[in-house]
């Protein structure tokens, strides 16, 4: 495997292991449930996670929008299959995996040429 896939896929991992840790521990301080309407009400509590908000969410935006045009480019089949691992998952777990499988493509496609 080539680095840049090692360093996407060690991402990846961070990007779920990470998140989802602090996810369940909001879920166990919740009661046990996600309750969406708290964990929005709390990532805009105050300045500094209102800046952390709406810095995901513009890259969050951008990242989607350069994934749907790349997919499209390299003919990558599932591309909704990493918007719904965006916002079910995280999407620091979805960009890294899309880069992964990415860059495979461009390996595979190199090597043919």
């Amino acid at each position: 495997m080539s680095a840049p896939r090692v360093i996407y896929l060690l991402l990846t991992i961070a990007g779920v292991a990470l998140t989802w840790t602090f996810n369940l521990q909001f879920m166990a301080e919740s009661g046990g449930s996600f309750d969406l309407g708290k964990f929005m009400a709390d990532s805009s509590s105050n300045a500094a996670s209102k800046s952390l908000t709406w810095d995901l969410a513009i890259a969050c935006i951008a990242g989607l929008t350069w994934m749907f045009f790349e997919s499209r480019r390299l003919g990558m089949r599932f591309f909704w299959a990493y918007v719904i691992l965006a916002f079910s998952v995280a999407f620091a777990f979805a960009f890294p995996l899309f880069l992964f499988v990415r860059q495979g493509v461009l390996e595979r496609s190199a090597s043919e040429a």
